[in-house]
């Protein structure tokens, strides 16, 4: 009974963050840290937002991973989940509302790190001149959920200067891992990718950088350093 007087923030990494990108995974806890944020963790409490196994069809175990996330949110009285995964963050903020009303907020945690900045709680280490990067929007973060500007905001905040791609914002071409893709057509991801580095070749921009995992894996794994692929953690010292 005493949890529920509290309302807590959560801070929820998403299946990557947590066993494959360890490492990115804190490095988010440490900037939430840094912007102020009181958060908790529920490490193997918590199961997998249930993403993967709705977009491969699995509906009646989609509907058992809300459950059970949602009673162990109750029970630990969040109030508001924070996530640096898009396909976890467009999960909650757009699956989850089709069986369950929602009673706590989801954030992307660019929009987090935008707040924080916005509201003078985050300063930043600026690079000392101004640098050429292009952004890759994430299918699940600007297609299905609309968030273009604060990873943008961010990276200006730090004083780089952005050139888009031909395929950016609303019309952003995807890494080529996205629903499964990896897992069963990994020469395809990789021919997708090619693609997508060419194009963010022709920014003649030194950095690709993206806030999202699996995009981060998908550009990396084939950039063969003709560009520096950055996930967006990394940025924060």
């Amino acid at each position: 009974m005493i949890l529920k007087l509290f309302k807590n923030v959560l801070y929820y990494p998403g299946c990557m963050y947590k066993f494959v990108l360890k490492d990115l995974g804190k490095k988010y806890e440490e900037i939430l840290k840094k912007c102020g944020i009181d958060f908790i963790k529920l490490k193997g409490l918590e199961v997998c937002c249930g993403s993967p196994v709705l977009n491969a069809g699995y509906f009646k175990n989609f509907e058992l991973l809300v459950k059970n996330n949602l009673r162990v949110f109750k029970e630990h009285s969040i109030k508001k989940v924070i996530t640096p995964c898009p396909a976890c963050f467009k999960t909650f903020k757009i699956e989850y509302p089709k069986f369950v009303t929602l009673d706590f907020e989801i954030e992307h945690v660019t929009q987090t790190i935008w707040n924080a900045i916005k509201n003078g709680k985050l300063k930043l280490d600026e690079v000392k001149k101004p640098l050429k990067a292009t952004f890759h929007d994430p299918c699940h973060l600007g297609r299905y959920c609309e968030v273009y500007d604060e990873p943008r905001k961010i990276l200006e905040s730090f004083r780089y200067d952005i050139v888009e791609m031909e395929f950016s914002r609303e019309n952003a071409f995807c890494c080529g891992g996205g629903a499964g893709l990896k897992s069963n057509y990994p020469d395809l991801v990789k021919e997708i990718a090619r693609d997508r580095i060419k194009q963010a070749l022709k920014t003649k921009a030194k950095f690709l950088i993206t806030a999202c995992p699996m995009c981060y894996v998908c550009l990396k794994e084939v950039a063969d350093k003709k560009i520096e692929v950055v996930e967006f953690s990394s940025l924060f010292k």
